[in-house]
């Protein structure tokens, strides 16, 4: 029977040893083993903080995925689940990533280490507060918005001078668009600081507002210094900002959780550098893994890539990303997810194909920006893409339909991006 205050780690693992003797290398390792029986090392320690095997099913033989001190041409493949317990944790993400993701990464005798799935405990689950905001404020803040939310990036995303950078988000916030974001490269540079740019953005979306009643959100990248997190903070708040960007793989888990303590505005999380510990197979963290917790930190956006993206991801983990942000975590609310990189008018009949479900961000870069008939046609072609999605429509069947009402939008988009 399991034990309810216990964290369940599930393990792909490859040794050269029996993979029974392998899960314990890494149970030992990440818990009250050491590799030589040291003193002190009593019975109790052992019963109240050891890691226990739940299971181990093999997989069979397979190459090596992963260097090691000896380049063996075969190991043994297998899945093992790993109960730690939440003694040695608290509630503390912190130690719960040490925990679970520490010096096991590290060991000689592991070919392959990845963490594919785990289960907290309500204890530690309930400790955090989670979003703030998630998908519901989110819309509230967007002059309460449905369906899917069309958003895109500031391009080019770096480099722009304050004019500059005022003409793209004048044209973006008159676009109606819901979302726009800075790059995750612009922080806070001195050619146009973050206080220009808050002072700029929230101006011209104030101004846009007052002639299409619709309310744009900025999310300002304050990503930089941990010292000045909440200064930076404060001062999008000050100036009328309705969200706030971290980097979250860079600035760490305990840097969101410190920032949602205080946040009064949604927290916009982007994951670059997040595949470093992700994108092979045989090492790291899965998603569905990574977005609990930064769930539980309080992020209440969360990029997924997109389907059909330039970046690795099939689109079936892409779907799986986005399921995994809508599954219930707890009493916390769903996180908003973000789907980006290569999205247009041609992405969101297989997206919602595949995750049936416009609670998403979908953000456009050349999608909305490169639309021939300019950004305000773009953002009107991906909802028009989008309500065809919904409805069952074809892409082009929708696109006849509107062009014989002298709507000639997604018809442009599509000879652009190229037609389903």
């Amino acid at each position: 029977m399991r034990d309810h205050r216990s964290i369940r780690c599930t393990y792909y693992l490859e040794s050269e040893i029996e993979p029974q003797r392998a899960a314990a290398l890494l149970a030992g390792e990440q818990s009250s083993g050491t590799f030589l029986p040291v003193p002190g090392e009593s019975a109790r320690i052992s019963e109240r903080h050891a890691a226990r095997i739940v299971d181990v099913q093999e997989c069979g033989w397979s190459r090596p995925s992963l260097p090691s001190r000896t380049e063996p041409e075969k190991v043994r493949a297998a899945v093992a689940t790993i109960d730690f317990p939440m003694e040695n944790v608290g509630t503390d993400l912190a130690t719960l990533q040490t925990a679970i993701g520490g010096n096991l990464f590290e060991l000689g005798d592991l070919f392959a280490c990845r963490l594919q799935s785990i289960e907290l405990p309500d204890d530690f689950v309930d400790a955090h507060r989670g979003p703030a905001f998630g998908i519901a404020g989110t819309r509230r803040l967007i002059s309460d918005v449905s369906g899917a939310m069309i958003g895109t990036i500031v391009k080019p995303n770096v480099g722009l001078s304050a004019d500059e950078f005022r003409g793209v988000v004048r044209e973006l916030a008159s676009a109606s668009i819901d979302v726009i974001k800075d790059d995750e490269l612009m922080t806070d540079p001195r050619y146009l600081p973050l206080e220009t740019r808050v002072a700029i953005a929230t101006e011209e979306i104030d101004r846009a507002e007052q002639v299409t009643g619709h309310r744009t959100m900025y999310a300002f990248n304050i990503t930089g210094d941990l010292a000045g997190l909440r200064r930076r903070h404060d001062r999008v708040v000050a100036a009328g900002g309705r969200c706030v960007m971290l980097n979250i793989p860079i600035m760490g888990l305990p840097a969101l959780a410190w920032l949602r303590s205080f946040a009064e505005v949604p927290i916009h999380g982007h994951r670059a550098g997040l595949a470093s510990t992700m994108r092979s197979t045989g090492l790291g963290i899965d998603y569905t893994v990574w977005q609990k917790l930064a769930r539980l930190a309080g992020a209440d956006h969360l990029h997924v890539s997109g389907l059909g993206s330039k970046f690795y991801e099939r689109d079936d983990e892409v779907s799986a990303n986005v399921a995994s942000l809508l599954a219930p975590l707890g009493a916390t609310v769903p996180a908003l997810p973000v789907l980006s990189s290569g999205q247009n008018v041609t992405t969101p009949g297989p997206t919602y194909a595949a995750v049936r479900s416009t609670d998403v961000l979908m953000l456009a870069g050349g999608g909305v920006a490169a639309h021939p008939d300019g950004p305000s046609a773009g953002v009107h072609s991906l909802r028009q893409a989008w309500s065809a999605a919904v409805d069952g429509v074809p892409l082009a069947d929708a696109a006849a339909r509107s062009a014989a009402q002298g709507d000639l939008h997604l018809s442009h988009a599509i000879d652009l991006f190229g037609g389903q």
